[in-house]
């Protein structure tokens, strides 16, 4: 006999609530019932693409938690700074919770978060989809066959790629710490949440150094203006707006760039090539990348001791050409490098290099990312929502809180020029 579709809630429509809710619909196992969202395009859009009914859609959280649908679980995909009210509304009506990253911007929200969790019974899961990629599935396995032996040492590299950094971090909903987080917990609690799970070990200690370097007024090519619509400087200029975005919606019907294509929708959901360039004129994505009001880091080193003696060197930069994260992991008896497709091992011993294809991941659906770590979480969540059994869910509250002090300990030793013991924050519920 078949189960009847879980039923969920969808809190916030924007890119990742928009991703998460149509990756939950395609399993078949899941209906969305609810969606609350402030922008109405992006609400009507979104509702109207899964089926959801008139009495289902909501201006915002506040009024569908009172509504008290019936329901099964909850995405929570608000922005950083406002996860703390839904969560405490959502386990208060005792629906089990899929909570975007960050959980909280400092850490006196993930201390809420810890304390309104400890009080509850729900569970919370946390979108650290890293952990449920194609790839770290085979590199667990390759490590826990014991390929290199004992990891000794890991480099990390997450290259930001510079269009979406200018997109994200000096134009968009992250260029300023007051109104998002800190760049490193926004873009790479992911990555300091990976290492933890890759090396098998809690982060002991933790040291930091990083800056914001070009993006700034000073670093701007002779005859700059503030707006690239308007800009002498424009045609020689790497960061444009109207190359980067351009490339993603073309006017001259060329087939745009796929990446490139999430990020125009981004500046101008469901326009078009004219409308998208009055939006580059009026609107902060066509402002000019070293006259916005941004405070964000550029680069940044963290370097990580494990309570098993392991250490990890990872470093975020703009500067690169966007692509995937690299790693190589140095252990007892061998060596990994992983790149995006491949997991190339070198055995000591025999001196041999193995190559260790990814399974491919499914084509994506619209604003799904992450190589498969998204369609992996939402299938493990909906799965166990709809069996009961958790066996599949790898991203707990518990492991996320441990991955944000981490975070925080890393901000602190960076601003302080010091070595921070991450236990200094400890949230675990």
């Amino acid at each position: 006999m078949s189960r009847p579709p879980v039923r969920l809630l969808i809190a916030g429509a924007g890119a990742r609530g928009s991703a998460y809710a149509r990756l939950a619909a395609a399993t078949g196992q899941a209906t969305v019932v609810g969606v609350a969202e402030p922008r109405p395009l992006l609400r009507r859009s979104l509702a109207a693409e899964l089926g959801v009914p008139d009495t289902g859609i909501f201006e915002d959280w506040q009024s569908m938690l009172a509504d008290r649908r019936q329901a099964d679980g909850i995405i929570i995909a608000t922005p950083d700074r406002e996860h703390g009210g839904p969560f405490a509304a959502a386990v208060a009506h005792g629906y089990p919770v899929l909570l975007e990253k960050p959980v909280a911007v400092d850490p006196a929200g993930c201390a809420d978060l810890a304390r309104t969790s400890r009080l509850s019974a729900t569970r919370t899961v946390v979108c650290h989809v890293l952990r449920y990629t194609p790839l770290t599935t085979l590199l667990r396995q390759l490590l826990s066959g014991g390929a290199v032996g004992r990891i000794i040492s890991v480099q990390h590299l997450e290259p930001v790629g510079f269009w979406h950094f200018a997109h994200s971090y000096v134009r968009g909903n992250w260029r300023r710490e007051d109104e998002s987080s800190p760049f490193l917990l926004a873009k790479c609690t992911h990555d300091v949440d990976w290492l933890s799970f890759i090396i098998g070990s809690r982060p002991l200690r933790i040291s930091s150094f990083g800056r914001l370097t070009h993006f700034r007024p000073e670093e701007a090519p002779e005859g700059a203006s503030g707006r690239c619509t308007d800009c002498p400087a424009e045609p020689l200029c790497p960061y444009s707006a109207l190359r980067i975005y351009g490339a993603g919606r073309p006017a001259d019907g060329t087939p745009p760039d796929p990446a490139k294509a999430y990020f125009a929708e981004v500046v101008d959901p469901g326009g078009t090539p004219q409308s998208l360039r009055q939006a580059l004129a009026t609107g902060p994505y066509g402002r000019c990348v070293y006259s916005s009001d941004n405070d964000a880091v550029d680069h940044q080193v963290v370097n990580i001791e494990y309570e098993n003696g392991t250490t990890a060197a990872f470093t975020a930069t703009a500067f690169t050409a966007a692509g995937p994260r690299r790693t190589r992991i140095f252990g007892s008896r061998g060596e990994i490098q992983v790149e995006a497709g491949g997991i190339a091992v070198y055995d000591f011993l025999t001196g041999s290099t193995t190559l260790h294809p990814v399974p491919a991941a499914a084509p994506p659906l619209p604003g799904e990312k992450h190589d498969g770590g998204d369609r992996g979480l939402i299938q493990a969540w909906v799965g166990a929502l709809a069996t009961g059994d958790w066996s599949g869910v790898v991203s707990g509250l518990e492991e996320s809180l441990t991955s944000h002090a981490a975070v925080f300990a890393a901000e602190e030793a960076r601003r302080a020029g010091a070595v921070v013991p991450v236990g200094t924050f400890s949230f675990s519920p």
